[in-house]
């Protein structure tokens, strides 16, 4: 049975947002020993060989063409779907259950989904496309991928689960219709899935970040680290990385706090910390605040800290204009494109890649020019690794959201 390697930054953000960290105050202690964070993984969220696989991931060159990311696969296994070629593929009708569009990286990766559609109709490579979004609602996405079942309509299902374990009997449901199931950006704990498709995972993320801060920071610097919601793989996947790399470090790790993804929250815990002592470095399980917590240093009248934040405009506009030590880790939004590529190579039974790994690179300072030019007229909340200049509809379908 595959096990999943990754769950998007912010999946069932509705559903545990109650669990995250309500204190109105950082508390001193609260994890580690002399008011520090604990720099110890935890055993439940550290898997010591998927660690190194990922790292290592990060090294190996994909297989694919060199223009085209979303079509790359890292050390890829190919697999014959010629059982699910479709006499006419112009007329195949490709089904899509979505999580949500919740989030400014799911509205991103959605909008370059659509075009890519366009782009493959107009190709006759597929005909008609039929989406569903739950709303991060678990029962909905299983309700709507029964619907997709029992109307005997789809030739292909594409499917973002909004958790793992709970959509698990949905998607194998899916996969005994005997039509092929694609499954991506998110897992579910079985492999009966034509193809999973996801970016390389959370500790790549994690440790792009934190290994940064430990190049770019003075040995005993403080670092404090922002953290979104507890409890969702991914997310503590990142966080593992980088106790497992700061743990080895001479860097302090003056605290880690939970947002909840919100600018307010953000600002006022880091105004917080500010208030208590110097804060040398920030490191961020998902980027999109980093522009509030920016903020509450220029408040403070500090120096900006060391920041690993995200490819969302927003910060990398802001890293730009300030002349920011930073860099932006990414979770590939461009494979959004994927699923539906893949779903039109099966149903043409063409090869596919059982587990197609993408490469998930961040950006660095030599390559920020590169992106804000060509990003210049995308709204602040776009990512700038969407990938999507080449498809119809570009500029207008992003900027236009």
């Amino acid at each position: 049975m595959r096990v999943p390697r990754v769950l998007l930054a912010g999946a069932a953000g509705l559903t545990l947002m109650l669990t995250a960290c309500t204190t109105d105050a950082p508390e001193d202690g609260a994890a580690g020993e002399e008011g520090g964070s604990e720099l110890a993984p935890s055993e439940e969220w550290f898997d010591r060989a998927e660690y190194d696989a990922q790292l290592a991931q990060r090294e190996i060159t994909p297989e694919g063409p060199e223009d085209e990311p979303w079509m790359q696969a890292i050390e890829p296994e190919w697999i014959d779907t010629s059982e699910f070629a479709h006499d006419s593929p112009e007329d195949a009708t490709l089904c899509f259950s979505n999580a949500s569009v919740s989030n400014p990286w799911r509205v991103t990766g959605f909008i370059t989904m659509e075009q890519q559609v366009e782009a493959l109709q107009e190709e006759g490579a597929i005909g008609d496309f039929r989406v569903s979004d739950a709303a991060d609602d678990d029962n909905q996405q299983i309700s709507d991928i029964q619907a997709f079942v029992d109307s005997g309509d789809c030739d292909a299902i594409i499917i973002s689960p909004s958790t793992t374990a709970t959509l698990t009997p949905a998607v194998e449901t899916a996969c005994e219709s005997g039509v092929p199931v694609v499954v991506f950006d998110r897992g579910v704990n079985s492999d009966c899935m034509v193809t999973f498709i996801h970016p390389i995972g959370g500790y790549a993320y994690g440790a792009d970040a934190a290994e940064f801060l430990v190049d770019n920071l003075e040995p005993g610097s403080n670092v404090l680290a922002l953290r979104i919601l507890p409890g969702v793989d991914v997310l503590e996947h990142r966080w593992a990385a980088a106790q497992e790399i700061f743990g080895a470090s001479e860097l302090n790790v003056v605290a880690d706090e939970f947002t909840e993804g919100d600018g307010a929250r953000i600002k006022d815990l880091v105004s917080q910390h500010l208030q208590r002592g110097e804060i040398d470095g920030i490191w961020m399980d998902a980027g999109d605040g980093a522009v509030a917590g920016l903020e509450a240093f220029e408040d403070a009248g500090q120096p900006y800290p060391v920041i690993a934040g995200e490819d969302e405009l927003s910060f990398m506009r802001k890293w730009d204009e300030e002349g920011l030590t930073a860099i932006a880790p990414v979770y590939s939004n461009f494979q959004w494109r994927t699923p539906v590529l893949a779903a039109s190579m099966i149903l043409a039974g063409e090869e596919v890649p059982s587990e197609w790994i993408l490469p998930q690179a961040p950006i660095t300072q030599d390559e920020l020019p590169e992106y804000l030019e060509r990003n210049a007229d995308m709204p602040s909340l776009h990512y700038a690794k969407f990938g999507g200049e080449d498809l119809p509809g570009f500029p207008e379908a992003w900027t236009d959201r």
